[in-house]
């Protein structure tokens, strides 16, 4: 469906790469002179950090929904509004959760862990960009998905973002590695309920896989470069796809499943901006001719 105002929608597990798409978004939408209001999905966590550990200490029996995986633990529902408001009106409320790698905000007073006020978006925007954990997210009260116009997922094969969640948790954001693999243990259940069935009803997957060994993911160990990996695109609706043109302009590409491409890691950005550009120039197409 497309609306007045677009929403384009990152979702993938923490660790999964998301950010490294949202990156090249950014780029295009430079390129291609984009307003783009930016929505990071860890605003919409319920509690702060100091709130979420002192919940753990207190009542531990509350373990299992208190993961950031879980409806409970977020706003959910204030996600969901939000990306309807923008949809019709291209207007809505956000604000920030504060990692440790937010350098500047840290430097200008705020704390690890907590959230900025909210406040209205940008004006003058041509369309919504989330990147979080449940832009897919559809459950008997909520229906997340349907407020999307492009969906995109990231998800690389599992042992390969659990290396990738520790390696940014433990270097970027200073937990231990024990903590860590704790976390990852904890979230299974709402893993596998929130977070898995969402890659069933994105637009485009793309999942990395490493072709060096990954079997013990708790190893300390390096992460898989890009040119130790390949990426498998899989395309809900492959009828739109121009295989013959991205087999061309993509060196080594190939396909393994009539709506699915395997490109080299190495050039896996170039993979998204062939395929993703076109999608974001039709979405601003359609709206500006409505």
């Amino acid at each position: 469906m497309s609306r007045e105002y677009p929403v384009i929608a990152v979702t993938g597990s923490s660790g999964a790469g998301t950010t490294t798409v949202r990156r090249t978004f950014e780029r295009m939408f430079a390129r291609e002179d984009v307003h783009a209001a930016f929505v990071d999905g860890d605003a919409f966590h319920r509690y702060t950090r100091d709130e979420l550990a002192r919940m753990f200490r207190e009542e531990p029996e509350r373990t299992d929904e208190l993961s950031h995986f879980a409806v409970e633990a977020n706003l959910l529902d204030r996600l969901e509004a939000l990306l309807q408001e923008y949809g019709e009106q291209g207007t809505g409320t956000y604000r920030h959760y504060i990692h440790a790698e937010d350098k500047r905000m840290i430097e200008g007073g705020h704390q690890i862990g907590t959230f900025t006020d909210w406040q209205p978006l940008p004006c003058g925007t041509d369309l919504l960009f989330y990147e979080g954990l449940h832009g897919g997210l559809v459950t008997a009260d909520l229906d997340i998905a349907r407020h999307v116009d492009l969906l995109v997922g990231v998800a690389p094969t599992m042992n390969l973002e659990w290396i990738q969640k520790i390696d940014r948790d433990t270097k970027l954001r200073g937990y231990s590695q024990e903590a860590v693999i704790d976390t990852i243990l904890g979230r299974m259940h709402d893993y596998v309920r929130y977070i898995q069935p969402q890659f069933s009803r994105t637009h485009i997957n793309f999942q990395r896989v490493p072709t060096v060994d990954t079997s013990n993911p708790f190893e300390v160990q390096d992460i898989p470069t890009d040119a130790e990996s390949f990426v498998v695109i899989r395309f809900r609706d492959p009828s739109a796809v121009d295989f013959p043109y991205l087999l061309a302009m993509i060196q080594d590409a190939f396909m393994s499943r009539p709506h699915t491409l395997v490109v080299p890691g190495s050039r896996m950005p170039l993979a998204m901006e062939l395929i993703l550009a076109p999608l974001v120039r039709h979405l601003l197409a359609q709206r500006r001719f409505r």
